[in-house]
């Protein structure tokens, strides 16, 4: 399924119906009187987050969402059927802004929440509303009033515990894969990974949900490459995991390159709990990977855990450690 992230959409609640004119007509009732019903109530438009939902490309080939209109009252005062709700499902972590896509109306982070981002129209008044001591045969009516109408974006941040960081072709979908059951697209080659992909660890009867970020290259925090496109993302997570190729020859460069750009798109992604993980050590010597540890901990005095995905046990230990990150 592809992924899409932000969308404009035009809903429209459903009017509500007209009150009924109607006059009782029966035989040998030489004076039957008002009996019209009021009308129904409109539908509603009511956003619903699901949790098996992770794309908002369902709107892109249906924008326009309209409710059913409430139904006209009618003799023997009946009232008019009410219009259908309209429920549309976002994923968790939907945002909802008004049209100018800057005013944000609401914020879904939980699973089943809902809102109503448009009520249906009140439905109008029959004329027996209007019945009194002094206006025995009332032709008064009102129709129902106008469901409310916007056009609204709905934009999505990936809500996750852990988020994968790091260059493009650090082995950020290698390492997702290896500890879910996510199936990322895999290969040799930079940007192999174009949209966020999440997936599920489970350790010692725990769940974390982890999200594998495209790659951050030198200037993502102002277009380029597709790191600012997916940036955001970043925000709702817990902490990072900061994937870094030890084959490379500067570690520290890479480390650096990857904050600063957070730290351009947004000073709070540096404050989020990190953890710094060398990938790839099956790729160089032990004496080599010893001089760029020490090397790396002069200047970044952090704790720094090693990776081989060919190596089940150094996965587990990844895993076990992530367990501390998200509690």
């Amino acid at each position: 399924m592809k992924f899409l992230d932000q969308v404009k959409i035009y809903i429209k609640a459903g009017n509500g119906g007209s009150g009924s004119p109607s006059f009782r007509r029966e035989k040998f009732i030489e004076f039957g009187g008002p009996d019209g019903g009021d009308g129904g109530k409109g539908g509603s438009i009511i956003l619903k987050s699901e949790r098996n939902l992770n794309t908002l490309i369902d709107y892109r080939y249906q924008q326009h969402h309209k409710a059913e209109r409430g139904g006209d009252g009618s003799g023997k005062n009946r009232t008019g059927k009410g219009g259908k709700n309209l429920t549309l499902k976002v994923p968790i972590g939907t945002q909802v802004f008004e049209e100018d896509n800057k005013t944000l109306i609401y914020d879904f982070k939980k699973e089943n929440e809902e809102f109503v981002a448009a009520n249906g129209g009140r439905g109008g008044l029959g004329n027996t509303r209007f019945k009194s001591s002094t206006n025995r045969a009332p032709k008064k009516f009102t129709k129902g009033t106008t469901g409310e109408e916007y056009t609204i974006w709905l934009q999505l941040k990936t809500i996750a515990d852990i988020g994968i960081i790091g260059l493009p072709n650090a082995g950020k979908s290698s390492l997702l894969a290896a500890i879910t059951k996510a199936t990322p697209k895999i290969a040799n080659y930079k940007f192999t990974t174009i949209n966020p992909n999440l997936g599920v660890a489970i350790y010692d009867d725990k769940e974390i949900t982890l999200a594998d970020i495209p790659g951050l290259i030198e200037g993502a925090h102002s277009g380029i490459g597709l790191g600012i496109k997916f940036l955001k993302h970043i925000e709702r997570c817990k902490t990072l995991l900061h994937l870094i190729d030890s084959s490379e020859e500067n570690l520290i460069n890479s480390y650096e390159q990857v904050r600063n750009e957070l730290g351009k798109y947004s000073k709070d992604l540096l404050k989020k709990k990190e953890l710094i993980v060398f990938n790839k050590i099956d790729l160089i010597n032990e004496k080599q990977l010893k001089e760029k540890k020490i090397e790396f901990k002069k200047k970044i005095k952090k704790q720094i855990l090693l990776l081989s995905i060919t190596d089940k046990s150094l996965i587990s230990k990844i895993k076990a450690k992530l367990i501390n990150y998200v509690s």
